[in-house]
Protein backbone atom coordinates (compact mmCIF):
# COMPACT_ATOMS: atom_id res chain seq x y z
CA UNK A 1 0.00 0.00 0.00
CA UNK A 2 1.56 3.48 -1.10
CA UNK A 3 2.11 5.69 1.87
CA UNK A 4 -0.44 8.60 2.97
CA UNK A 5 1.24 11.61 1.16
CA UNK A 6 2.86 14.42 3.19
CA UNK A 7 3.52 18.18 2.36
CA UNK A 8 6.86 20.24 3.68
CA UNK A 9 5.29 21.83 6.36
CA UNK A 10 4.15 18.75 7.81
CA UNK A 11 7.92 17.24 7.46
CA UNK A 12 9.28 20.36 8.54
CA UNK A 13 7.28 19.74 12.08
CA UNK A 14 8.25 16.03 12.16
CA UNK A 15 12.49 16.92 11.72
CA UNK A 16 11.62 19.89 14.31
CA UNK A 17 11.39 16.73 17.06
CA UNK A 18 14.95 16.34 16.66
CA UNK A 19 16.43 18.38 19.25
CA UNK A 20 19.45 19.90 18.17
CA UNK A 21 22.45 22.36 19.27
CA UNK A 22 22.73 25.81 17.29
CA UNK A 23 25.85 26.77 15.44
CA UNK A 24 27.28 30.12 13.80
CA UNK A 25 29.43 28.77 11.18
CA UNK A 26 31.56 31.34 9.95
CA UNK A 27 34.64 31.45 7.08
CA UNK A 28 36.31 34.02 5.61
CA UNK A 29 36.32 34.76 1.60
CA UNK A 30 39.44 35.58 -0.33
CA UNK A 31 38.84 39.13 -0.65
CA UNK A 32 38.89 39.25 2.90
CA UNK A 33 35.22 39.65 4.11
CA UNK A 34 33.68 37.66 6.84
CA UNK A 35 30.62 35.36 6.39
CA UNK A 36 28.63 33.72 9.30
CA UNK A 37 25.49 31.99 9.00
CA UNK A 38 23.06 30.10 11.63
CA UNK A 39 22.82 26.60 11.61
CA UNK A 40 21.64 23.44 13.38
CA UNK A 41 22.49 20.69 10.62
CA UNK A 42 25.90 20.48 12.07
CA UNK A 43 26.89 16.42 13.61
CA UNK A 44 30.09 14.85 14.35
CA UNK A 45 30.58 12.15 11.61
CA UNK A 46 34.25 10.43 12.40
CA UNK A 47 36.78 10.63 15.48
CA UNK A 48 39.64 8.89 13.53
CA UNK A 49 39.82 10.26 11.25
CA UNK A 50 38.18 13.63 12.95
CA UNK A 51 35.29 14.71 10.57
CA UNK A 52 32.05 16.64 10.89
CA UNK A 53 29.52 17.87 8.90
CA UNK A 54 26.89 20.98 8.34
CA UNK A 55 24.65 21.43 5.53
CA UNK A 56 23.58 24.63 3.73
CA UNK A 57 20.85 26.27 1.21
CA UNK A 58 21.85 26.60 -2.27
CA UNK A 59 20.01 29.78 -1.81
CA UNK A 60 21.75 31.41 0.85
CA UNK A 61 23.48 34.56 -0.12
CA UNK A 62 26.63 33.69 1.51
CA UNK A 63 26.87 30.23 -0.09
CA UNK A 64 29.59 31.09 -2.80
CA UNK A 65 31.73 31.91 0.07
CA UNK A 66 31.45 28.97 1.83
CA UNK A 67 31.69 26.90 -1.19
CA UNK A 68 34.99 28.59 -2.64
CA UNK A 69 36.59 28.15 0.35
CA UNK A 70 39.21 26.06 1.55
CA UNK A 71 38.07 26.51 5.98
CA UNK A 72 35.50 27.56 8.00
CA UNK A 73 34.59 27.51 11.88
CA UNK A 74 31.80 25.83 13.69
CA UNK A 75 30.96 28.23 16.79
CA UNK A 76 28.98 26.41 19.20
CA UNK A 77 26.41 28.68 20.87
CA UNK A 78 25.91 28.85 24.76
CA UNK A 79 22.88 29.27 25.55
CA UNK A 80 22.19 32.30 26.39
CA UNK A 81 23.64 33.06 22.89
CA UNK A 82 19.82 33.33 21.46
CA UNK A 83 20.52 37.21 20.23
CA UNK A 84 23.45 35.94 18.89
CA UNK A 85 21.66 33.28 16.45
CA UNK A 86 19.12 35.64 15.68
CA UNK A 87 21.39 37.72 14.14
CA UNK A 88 23.20 35.30 11.76
CA UNK A 89 20.18 34.27 10.89
CA UNK A 90 19.37 36.95 9.11
CA UNK A 91 20.48 38.75 5.72
CA UNK A 92 22.48 41.07 6.29
CA UNK A 93 26.02 43.32 4.52
CA UNK A 94 28.23 43.33 7.78
CA UNK A 95 27.36 40.78 10.54
CA UNK A 96 30.22 41.16 12.29
CA UNK A 97 30.23 44.75 12.99
CA UNK A 98 30.18 44.98 16.91
CA UNK A 99 30.29 41.09 17.36
CA UNK A 100 33.34 40.26 19.74
CA UNK A 101 35.30 37.92 17.64
CA UNK A 102 38.79 36.98 16.52
CA UNK A 103 40.21 35.72 13.73
CA UNK A 104 40.80 31.76 13.19
CA UNK A 105 42.28 29.48 10.87
CA UNK A 106 42.98 30.81 7.66
CA UNK A 107 40.71 33.80 9.27
CA UNK A 108 37.52 32.12 9.89
CA UNK A 109 35.84 34.10 12.68
CA UNK A 110 35.74 32.54 15.94
CA UNK A 111 32.75 34.31 18.31
CA UNK A 112 33.59 35.27 21.86
CA UNK A 113 31.85 33.26 24.85
CA UNK A 114 30.60 30.37 22.89
CA UNK A 115 29.97 27.02 24.00
CA UNK A 116 32.94 25.67 21.99
CA UNK A 117 34.74 26.55 18.57
CA UNK A 118 35.56 23.81 16.13
CA UNK A 119 37.98 24.61 13.09
CA UNK A 120 38.38 22.48 9.97
CA UNK A 121 39.33 22.39 6.38
CA UNK A 122 36.93 21.49 4.15
CA UNK A 123 37.56 17.80 2.50
CA UNK A 124 34.65 17.33 0.93
CA UNK A 125 31.26 19.01 -0.87
CA UNK A 126 27.98 16.48 -1.73
CA UNK A 127 24.88 17.45 -3.47
CA UNK A 128 21.72 17.57 -0.84
CA UNK A 129 18.75 18.63 -3.08
CA UNK A 130 18.08 22.40 -2.41
CA UNK A 131 21.48 22.28 0.20
CA UNK A 132 24.77 21.57 -0.06
CA UNK A 133 26.39 19.06 2.38
CA UNK A 134 30.56 20.42 3.25
CA UNK A 135 32.23 17.51 5.45
CA UNK A 136 35.00 19.50 7.12
CA UNK A 137 38.11 18.24 8.82
CA UNK A 138 38.77 19.07 12.72
CA UNK A 139 42.29 21.08 12.55
CA UNK A 140 41.32 22.74 16.30
CA UNK A 141 39.06 22.97 18.96
CA UNK A 142 38.60 24.70 21.74
CA UNK A 143 35.80 24.67 24.84
CA UNK A 144 34.94 27.74 26.27
CA UNK A 145 33.13 25.94 29.42
CA UNK A 146 29.27 27.27 28.77
CA UNK A 147 26.09 25.48 28.87
CA UNK A 148 24.93 24.95 25.44
CA UNK A 149 22.13 26.22 23.22
CA UNK A 150 19.39 23.70 22.11
CA UNK A 151 16.47 24.36 19.27
CA UNK A 152 13.65 22.17 18.76
CA UNK A 153 10.12 22.65 17.74
CA UNK A 154 10.48 25.71 16.57
CA UNK A 155 11.95 27.25 19.36
CA UNK A 156 15.13 27.77 21.71
CA UNK A 157 15.73 25.44 24.58
CA UNK A 158 17.90 24.77 27.67
CA UNK A 159 19.15 21.21 27.96
CA UNK A 160 19.87 19.76 31.40
CA UNK A 161 20.78 16.35 32.51
CA UNK A 162 18.29 13.50 32.04
CA UNK A 163 18.65 12.60 35.73
CA UNK A 164 17.97 16.43 36.97
CA UNK A 165 14.63 15.40 36.19
CA UNK A 166 13.20 14.18 38.72
CA UNK A 167 14.92 16.49 41.14
CA UNK A 168 13.83 18.91 38.64
CA UNK A 169 9.91 18.27 39.78
CA UNK A 170 10.69 18.36 43.37
CA UNK A 171 10.38 22.17 43.82
CA UNK A 172 8.74 21.34 46.88
CA UNK A 173 11.74 20.67 48.42
CA UNK A 174 12.83 24.17 48.52
CA UNK A 175 9.97 26.23 50.22
CA UNK A 176 8.46 28.49 47.48
CA UNK A 177 7.58 31.62 48.35
CA UNK A 178 4.20 32.87 48.24
CA UNK A 179 2.84 35.53 46.13
CA UNK A 180 2.77 37.76 48.78
CA UNK A 181 5.66 37.05 50.04
CA UNK A 182 7.04 38.32 46.29
CA UNK A 183 4.64 41.26 46.41
CA UNK A 184 6.68 42.76 50.09
CA UNK A 185 10.07 42.07 48.16
CA UNK A 186 9.58 43.84 44.55
CA UNK A 187 7.82 46.87 46.39
CA UNK A 188 10.90 47.07 48.79
CA UNK A 189 13.32 46.76 45.53
CA UNK A 190 12.96 50.76 44.15
CA UNK A 191 14.12 51.99 47.57
CA UNK A 192 16.59 49.48 48.17
CA UNK A 193 18.24 50.34 45.09
CA UNK A 194 18.59 54.34 45.56
CA UNK A 195 20.15 53.08 49.46
CA UNK A 196 23.06 51.12 47.80
CA UNK A 197 24.06 53.19 45.57
CA UNK A 198 21.94 53.00 42.24
CA UNK A 199 22.76 49.27 41.77
CA UNK A 200 20.64 46.28 39.90
CA UNK A 201 18.49 44.36 42.13
CA UNK A 202 17.57 41.03 41.37
CA UNK A 203 15.13 38.98 43.08
CA UNK A 204 15.51 35.06 42.43
CA UNK A 205 13.66 32.05 43.18
CA UNK A 206 14.90 28.56 43.59
CA UNK A 207 13.29 26.99 40.23
CA UNK A 208 13.38 23.33 38.76
CA UNK A 209 16.23 24.59 36.61
CA UNK A 210 18.07 26.02 39.66
CA UNK A 211 18.49 29.71 40.58
CA UNK A 212 15.87 31.64 38.05
CA UNK A 213 15.49 35.23 38.53
CA UNK A 214 11.96 36.80 38.80
CA UNK A 215 11.90 40.66 39.43
CA UNK A 216 15.12 43.18 38.16
CA UNK A 217 15.37 46.69 39.11
CA UNK A 218 17.81 48.55 37.22
CA UNK A 219 20.08 50.53 38.54
CA UNK A 220 21.31 54.24 37.31
CA UNK A 221 23.79 52.16 35.11
CA UNK A 222 22.28 48.86 34.52
CA UNK A 223 24.95 45.89 34.13
CA UNK A 224 23.84 45.08 30.43
CA UNK A 225 20.58 44.55 28.44
CA UNK A 226 20.52 40.52 28.69
CA UNK A 227 19.13 40.97 32.64
CA UNK A 228 15.75 39.51 32.04
CA UNK A 229 13.00 37.39 33.95
CA UNK A 230 13.31 34.16 33.96
CA UNK A 231 17.02 34.44 33.49
CA UNK A 232 18.78 31.07 35.01
CA UNK A 233 22.03 31.64 36.46
CA UNK A 234 25.26 29.72 37.29
CA UNK A 235 24.90 27.77 40.82
CA UNK A 236 28.48 27.64 41.22
CA UNK A 237 29.62 31.55 39.54
CA UNK A 238 27.02 33.69 40.54
CA UNK A 239 26.23 35.07 43.79
CA UNK A 240 22.87 34.22 43.73
CA UNK A 241 23.51 30.87 43.14
CA UNK A 242 25.89 30.80 45.79
CA UNK A 243 23.63 32.43 48.44
CA UNK A 244 21.17 29.38 47.69
CA UNK A 245 24.07 26.65 47.82
CA UNK A 246 24.97 28.07 50.96
CA UNK A 247 21.64 28.38 52.51
CA UNK A 248 19.83 25.96 51.15
CA UNK A 249 19.91 22.30 52.52
CA UNK A 250 22.51 21.01 50.67
CA UNK A 251 20.43 17.88 49.50
CA UNK A 252 18.16 20.10 47.23
CA UNK A 253 21.51 22.09 45.63
CA UNK A 254 24.19 18.93 45.39
CA UNK A 255 22.72 17.33 42.09
CA UNK A 256 22.48 21.01 40.52
CA UNK A 257 26.29 21.77 41.66
CA UNK A 258 27.58 19.18 40.22
CA UNK A 259 25.39 19.30 36.75
CA UNK A 260 27.16 23.33 36.93
CA UNK A 261 30.48 21.58 36.88
CA UNK A 262 30.07 19.01 34.80
CA UNK A 263 28.87 21.61 32.09
CA UNK A 264 30.41 25.06 32.67
CA UNK A 265 33.81 23.72 34.28
CA UNK A 266 36.21 25.78 32.16
CA UNK A 267 39.25 23.53 30.55
CA UNK A 268 42.22 26.33 31.88
CA UNK A 269 41.82 25.02 35.47
CA UNK A 270 41.01 21.88 37.29
CA UNK A 271 37.53 20.92 38.17
CA UNK A 272 39.25 20.43 41.65
CA UNK A 273 40.85 23.52 41.80
CA UNK A 274 37.18 25.40 40.73
CA UNK A 275 35.25 22.78 43.18
CA UNK A 276 37.55 24.33 46.19
CA UNK A 277 37.31 28.37 44.88
CA UNK A 278 33.62 27.75 44.87
CA UNK A 279 33.32 25.61 48.58
CA UNK A 280 35.41 28.04 49.65
CA UNK A 281 32.97 31.03 48.57
CA UNK A 282 29.81 29.47 50.51
CA UNK A 283 31.83 28.71 53.69
CA UNK A 284 32.10 32.82 53.81
CA UNK A 285 28.60 33.48 53.00
CA UNK A 286 27.39 31.24 55.43
CA UNK A 287 29.67 32.51 57.83
CA UNK A 288 28.72 36.43 56.66
CA UNK A 289 25.26 36.03 56.26
CA UNK A 290 25.99 37.18 52.14
CA UNK A 291 27.68 35.15 49.14
CA UNK A 292 29.99 37.07 46.89
CA UNK A 293 30.51 37.57 43.11
CA UNK A 294 33.69 39.37 42.20
CA UNK A 295 35.16 39.27 38.94
CA UNK A 296 38.38 40.77 36.62
CA UNK A 297 37.31 39.38 33.57
CA UNK A 298 34.40 40.36 31.06
CA UNK A 299 31.89 38.43 31.98
CA UNK A 300 30.65 36.38 29.06
CA UNK A 301 26.43 37.61 29.03
CA UNK A 302 27.62 41.17 29.85
CA UNK A 303 30.78 42.29 28.56
CA UNK A 304 31.74 44.00 31.11
CA UNK A 305 33.44 42.47 34.14
CA UNK A 306 30.64 42.61 36.82
CA UNK A 307 30.71 42.10 40.80
CA UNK A 308 27.83 41.16 42.46
CA UNK A 309 26.26 40.03 46.32
CA UNK A 310 23.29 38.12 47.16
CA UNK A 311 21.82 37.84 50.37
CA UNK A 312 18.92 35.26 51.17
CA UNK A 313 15.51 36.03 52.46
CA UNK A 314 13.61 33.67 54.75
CA UNK A 315 10.26 32.85 55.66
CA UNK A 316 8.63 32.94 59.25
CA UNK A 317 10.31 29.39 60.12
CA UNK A 318 13.71 30.91 59.06
CA UNK A 319 13.79 29.22 55.61
CA UNK A 320 15.15 30.48 52.41
CA UNK A 321 12.69 31.30 49.88
CA UNK A 322 14.35 33.74 47.90
CA UNK A 323 17.39 35.59 46.96
CA UNK A 324 18.26 39.79 46.97
CA UNK A 325 21.37 40.90 44.72
CA UNK A 326 23.15 43.74 43.86
CA UNK A 327 25.37 43.78 40.99
CA UNK A 328 26.78 46.32 39.08
CA UNK A 329 30.18 46.58 36.87
CA UNK A 330 33.38 45.83 38.95
CA UNK A 331 34.58 49.30 37.77
CA UNK A 332 31.54 50.78 40.49
CA UNK A 333 30.95 48.32 42.84
CA UNK A 334 33.96 46.97 44.98
CA UNK A 335 34.53 43.31 45.86
CA UNK A 336 34.93 43.94 49.39
CA UNK A 337 32.46 41.92 51.04
CA UNK A 338 33.02 44.21 54.26
CA UNK A 339 31.92 46.87 52.08
CA UNK A 340 29.19 49.35 52.60
CA UNK A 341 26.89 47.70 49.81
CA UNK A 342 27.32 44.50 51.47
CA UNK A 343 25.96 45.72 54.55
CA UNK A 344 23.33 47.68 53.63
CA UNK A 345 21.69 44.61 51.39
CA UNK A 346 22.46 42.55 54.17
CA UNK A 347 20.54 44.87 56.66
CA UNK A 348 17.14 45.42 53.73
CA UNK A 349 17.32 41.32 53.54
CA UNK A 350 17.05 40.69 57.29
CA UNK A 351 14.24 43.65 57.04
CA UNK A 352 11.94 41.60 54.45
CA UNK A 353 12.75 38.77 56.23
CA UNK A 354 11.17 39.81 59.38
CA UNK A 355 8.08 41.29 57.18
CA UNK A 356 7.69 38.00 55.80
CA UNK A 357 7.40 36.02 58.98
Amino acid sequence: MKPPPFDQRELRDVLGTFVTGVTVVTTRAADGKAYGVTANSFSSVSLDPPLVLWSQSVSSSSHPAFRDTDHFAVNILADDQVQLSNHFAKSRDDKFVGIPHSDGLSGAPVLQGAAAHIECVKVATYPGGDHVVYLGRVERITRGGRRPLAFGQGRYMVPYAHDLGPMALGVGQAPPPSTEAVRIATDAMPAISRAVGDHTLCLAVWGNHGPTCVRFEPGAQPVSAYLRTGLVVSVTRSATGRAFAAFLPPEITRSFVDEDFRLSHSSLESESLQRAVFEGEVEQARGRGIARSANTEPSPIHGVAVNAFSAPLRDGEGRMVMALSVASQATRLAPDIDGEVPALLKRAAEDISARLG
